[in-house]
């Protein structure tokens, strides 16, 4: 083993729109550092942090987070109350439920319910 995760970082436009926007998601009070730094500490996972870049996102990303959740279609509602845009249809199977959904920047993440996921 090198190490630990300390955090997780996220390139974008606007930091502290993003903290705001990740932690009505996840939980946790936004930080601002400074204007190029925000970040959050969702309860009962790592800090997730944003860093200031000067280009836009291009293309797909190539890790993204899926959050745990009770019920896929409402926690989708709720995530696109808060800002998120939805992204093709839901999808089920054998092993569970997911929705793709972009955060404000165009980051994709999902919200998810495996079938052995319990209340």
């Amino acid at each position: 083993m090198i190490g630990q995760v300390d955090e997780v970082v996220v390139n974008c436009q606007d930091p502290s729109a993003l903290a705001r926007f990740w932690s009505a998601v996840l939980g946790g009070e936004p930080v601002d550092r400074n204007e190029a730094w925000s970040f959050v500490d969702p309860p009962g996972w790592t800090r997730l942090a944003f860093q200031k870049v000067p280009e836009p996102k291009h293309g797909r990303n190539r890790l993204h987070i899926d959050v745990l959740v009770d019920d896929v279609p409402e926690a989708t509602v709720a995530a696109i109350a808060l800002g998120a845009v939805k992204v093709g249809a839901t999808h089920s199977d054998s092993v569970g439920t997911f929705q793709v959904l972009l955060d404000p920047e165009g980051n994709e993440w999902c919200v998810v319910r495996p079938v052995t996921a319990t209340n």
